[in-house]
Order: structure tokens, then C-alpha cells, then sequence
């Protein structure tokens, strides 16, 4: 019976922290006591965290002091084996679910009360005629402003249990009016599916944000509209995808491959082997591919780009992936936290292992990683360096790489420097959110009879909007100087806009619009050449 596996998401710019890892989980049920007195070793950190508790001078949390034995245990081993402590565990399990029990609501805090940004879709309070710029007074009698209310707070009153009632009472501010909306919450979609829509007649884009559990539904949904619009062709956007579930990668790569093909094995300890192949399911193998890859596209993207280079089949487009091919198995501890420990290593169907050395430790690792900024390898294909001892072949004949990420068949340059991609990751922050929110909120009315593709292309950002922002900054103690991104910020500022008036699907669409990887993946798929 083949494994299912999976991976876990990827924080870049805080700490990857994360990799391939097993579904099935070891549940740790012992005691700690149990747990570290089985031997010597386990019995030394057991009697020295019992002397701490008894003995120490100061009342210490010893369960903080657990924490950091377990993380610099597993920070000896490799870069993706990880710890998830217990308050973080809902969360994870959240994110990689796709989906939350709530009311489903995008919220900010506004003058010290709740106001709705915009309703989540398929969530229970968009269906209730929940609108953008309500403001939501009250829960079950529980009042939901005040200035000491914190987001936590807020949250923790609109959470509950699936199909528990609640009633909200709700202030609308467009028509000066008061409302009770008796709703019941429900799970609520996290999507991991960004964005879908037909480039050009026969051309069709999905964009991907991880791999969980929900995400091959979108994508066989997405696909399923794409077709009926005359989609011929695909570019799967998986750039800053960090990864997740390896079965949903799986399942779409199995998407563009004939039957029997492989699309990876793994290796463990012992030499085991597991591989995994195509089966007949696929309803785009006949369909031309591109898939769109960067320096943040990790893991399952991995995955799914290198089965498909290595069956010479689509064109890989864009900039080296991030490198990482290690395997993890989830092991509950018993307490609610659990580890992701690296059992395996996986390969592309060619055998290629595309992972970085971690021989030097992980700081040296990740900085390693940024150093891509500095050695003109995100600028320049000439500048990606790679062993002569990992050149591998597909099929066809086309050499492939291992050794650090999968090299793309036709490189596509960062056209931003370091400091251009911190704003631009900037721009995407709360604060631009708060802001257009409250631009809205006083001019919500100029867009009401306005359609989508109305605004994509008669709306133009005005300077004292982008002007504004600036000064929005400064009144909140962040000095910062945004007149050389002027371009860029006028671009966030209408995604923005685009995004609060009228959901994920157009903040995409607007953004990639001028989008160089874009550009030139139409260009090949027009002219078939560069």
C-alpha cells in the first residue's frame, strides 16, 4: 500500500521552517516522565527538569524550558525538522485543513469597533447579507468595540462550534441603519486557490498559494470553468508557494501525465524505497503546461514542477526553486504539541535529489539562501551555480540539475532588488489593507454600480491616494519613503481596492496584469519560441 505524505507550509522571511513529511502520525500518549527515563540520556533531561521544579531557587515554567530543549534538539539535526508547540497546533492544523469554523468575516478593528473589510466567501455571513464597511456591534448580547477589546477577543466571540447559532447586531453605515442578523456558523474556506481566469483566448492561469487538504477541489473546479471558456493551454502559477500535503501535488501533477509514469520516490534510513506514479485519472495531458516557479517555491512545488520536467512534459518557467527534498513523519507528544522529524529524502522521477546542504547549519543555510540576492543568480541564469556530478537526463535528452532546487527551461529575471522586494512585501501588509479600507469606507459609493471589468480598465489611482498612504505611515510612527516605488504602490493600492470591492480572484488579476513571468509565458505560448 503506497504512503500518503505531505508537507508542512513555509514562513519566508521570518524562518523556513518546514518540509516534506508523512501523513500518518505517531501519537506520543506516555507522560513525560515516561517519555525521558528510559535511559540515561532521556533519564539526565528528565532528573534535571525534575531539580528545576523542586529545587530551583525561582518558580520557573519548566514547560517554556522543554520547548527550547526540543527546539535546539531538533535545530542539531536539519532545516525542516520541526516543532509545533500545542497553542500553535489549531492554527497549523487550520491552515493545512483549509478551512475554519466561523462566521467568515475579514475584520478591522476601526475606531475601536468591528468593521467587516469584507465577508469570506461561501462563509455563513456572506450568505447572511453581510455587507463591506458594516460594523458589527454586538454577539449574543456581547458587545464587540471598545478600547481594550483586542483581535483575539473578537475572534474568540465569533469562533464556536460548527452550526451553533449567533446573532449579530449590525450597524450599517451606507444607510444609517441598525440590523439583527441571526446566522450559524460554519466552516469557512481558507483557499489556497488565489486566483483563476483566461489570460488570452485559449490561454488559462491558476494561481496557487499551498497545498492542502481543499486544494485539488479548487483546482479541478478552476479547471473545469477554465475548459468551458476555451482554455487549450495552462499556466500554473506556483511561485511563493511554500509547499503542503504531497498527495494534493500528486494529484495534480497526475493532472498532466499519462498513466505509469513516476513523478517521485522516496529513501529512508534502511534504503526502503517508495514510489509513487500516474495513474489514468489525468484531464490535461494533452493540454500544453507551463509551470511558474520562483526562489520561494518550495517542496510540493518542487514536486510537482520536477515530475513534470522530468517527463519532458510543459515548460518550466521563471527562476531556481528553493531546494528542499527531505521527508518528515508527524509524532504527537502527548501534551497537544508534536515534532516533524525528518525519516526520507525524496528524488524526481530521474533520481535527482533537489535538496541544499544543510552541512553548515541552519543559519548558514537560510542565509545561504539570501545570499541568491547578492551572487546575481535571481538576475542571471549564468550566475546559477551547479555540480558537473549532478547533471541528470529526462526522456527526451534534456539535461536537468539536482543538488539545490529545480532550474527552470527558460529563466525569467527578478526585475526588483532586495529592498524593492521588501516593500513590495510591504505594500501587501495590514497596513495598506486598513488604509484602502478606510478610503472605502468614505467612498464605497463611487463603486456600487461598477463591475470588475469596468474597474480594471477605467480606474486609475489617484496621487493623493498614493500620497496619502505615506502620510497613513508616518501618523503611525513608521518613517518611511515611498516616492521611488510610486509605480509599485500604485499598483498594490488598486489591487487593494480591487480586492476589498471584489474578492481574491480580482486583487490577482490586477497585480499580475504588467506581470514579467506572464509576459513571457504568453509570449511562448503565442509564438512558441522565445
Amino acid at each position: 500500500m503506497k504512503k500518503r505524505y505531505y508537507l508542512l507550509p513555509l514562513f519566508l522571511a521570518i524562518t523556513f521552517s518546514s518540509g516534506l513529511f508523512i501523513g500518518g502520525k505517531l501519537n506520543f500518549n506516555d507522560t513525560p516522565e515516561k517519555l525521558f527515563s528510559t535511559n540515561s540520556k532521556k533519564d539526565k533531561l528528565n532528573r534535571l527538569i525534575d531539580f528545576i521544579d523542586y529545587e530551583y531557587v525561582d518558580e520557573v515554567n519548566t514547560d517554556s524550558i522543554v520547548d527550547v530543549t526540543v527546539n535546539n534538539i531538533l535545530d542539531k539535526l536539519d532545516p525542516h525538522s520541526v516543532y509545533i508547540p500545542k497553542q500553535e497546533a489549531s492554527r497549523v492544523a487550520e491552515n493545512m485543513k483549509g478551512d475554519f469554523v466561523g462566521v467568515g468575516v475579514s475584520f478591522y478593528m476601526y475606531k475601536d469597533t468591528l468593521a467587516v473589510i469584507r465577508p469570506l466567501e461561501d462563509g455563513p455571513s456572506i450568505k447572511a447579507g453581510i455587507q463591506p464597511g458594516d460594523r458589527i456591534l454586538m454577539a449574543d448580547g456581547d458587545t464587540l468595540y471598545g478600547k481594550n477589546l483586542s483581535n483575539e477577543a473578537v475572534v474568540s466571540k465569533l469562533k464556536g462550534m460548527a452550526e451553533t447559532p449567533v446573532k449579530l447586531r449590525i450597524f450599517r453605515k451606507s444607510e444609517g441603519k441598525y440590523y439583527d442578523v441571526n446566522l450559524r456558523r460554519s466552516s469557512v474556506p481558507i483557499p489556497s486557490l488565489d486566483a483563476f481566469y483566461m489570460i488570452s483566448d485559449d490561454l488559462g492561469y491558476i494561481r496557487l498559494n499551498r497545498f492542502a487538504e481543499s486544494t485539488f477541489k479548487e483546482f479541478k473546479t478552476a479547471m473545469t470553468v477554465l475548459k468551458r471558456q476555451g482554455m487549450k493551454k495552462l499556466a500554473l502559477d506556483l511561485r511563493d508557494n511554500p509547499g503542503g500535503y504531497l498527495g494534493i501535488a500528486e494529484q495534480i501533477a497526475d493532472e498532466f501525465l499519462p498513466a505509469k509514469k513516476l513523478m517521485l520516490f522516496t529513501r529512508n534510513k534502511s534504503g526502503a524505497v517508495e514510489q509513487s506514479f500516474a495513474t489514468r485519472k489525468g484531464d490535461f495531458e494533452n493540454g500544453e503546461v507551463f509551470i511558474m516557479i520562483n526562489e520561494k517555491s518550495a517542496s510540493a512545488s518542487e514536486i510537482v514542477a520536477g515530475a513534470l520536467q522530468d517527463n519532458d512534459r510543459g515548460t518550466i518557467v521563471g527562476r531556481r526553486s528553493f531546494g528542499k527534498g527531505l521527508v518528515q513523519r508527524e509524532m504527537e507528544l502527548g501534551d497537544g504539541s508534536s515534532v516533524r522529524l525528518t525519516v526520507s529524502r525524496y528524488y524526481t522521477p530521474t533520481g535527482r535529489s533537489i535538496q541544499r546542504s544543510y552541512e553548515n547549519g541552519t543559519d548558514d543555510y537560510y542565509e545561504q539562501f539570501y545570499k541568491r540576492f547578492e551572487n546575481g543568480e535571481l538576475y542571471s541564469a549564468d550566475s546559477i551555480q551547479v555540480a558537473d556530478s549532478l547533471v541528470f537526463r529526462t526522456p527526451g535528452g534534456k539535461i536537468v540539475y539536482g543538488g539545490g532546487g529545480i532550474i527552470p527551461d527558460i529563466f525569467v529575471p527578478l526585475e526588483s532588488t532586495r529592498e524593492e522586494s521588501f516593500f513590495n512585501n510591504f505594500f501587501e501588509s495590514g497596513y495598506m489593507s486598513f488604509y484602502i479600507f478606510e478610503y472605502l469606507d468614505h467612498h464605497r459609493e463611487k463603486f456600487a454600480e461598477m463591475d470588475f471589468e469596468t474597474f480594471l480598465d477605467e480606474v486609475e489611482v489617484e496621487s493623493a491616494l498614493a500620497y496619502g498612504f505615506t502620510d497613513y505611515l508616518n501618523a503611525r510612527g513608521l518613517d518611511v519613503d515611498l516616492e521611488k516605488y510610486r509605480d509599485n504602490l500604485e499598483l498594490y493600492l488598486k489591487a487593494g481596492i480591487a480586492q476589498q470591492l471584489y474578492g481574491n480572484n480580482a486583487y490577482q488579476q490586477v497585480l499580475r496584469e504588467n506581470d514579467p513571468m506572464i509576459k513571457v509565458v504568453v509570449h511562448i505560448s503565442e509564438e512558441g519560441k522565445m
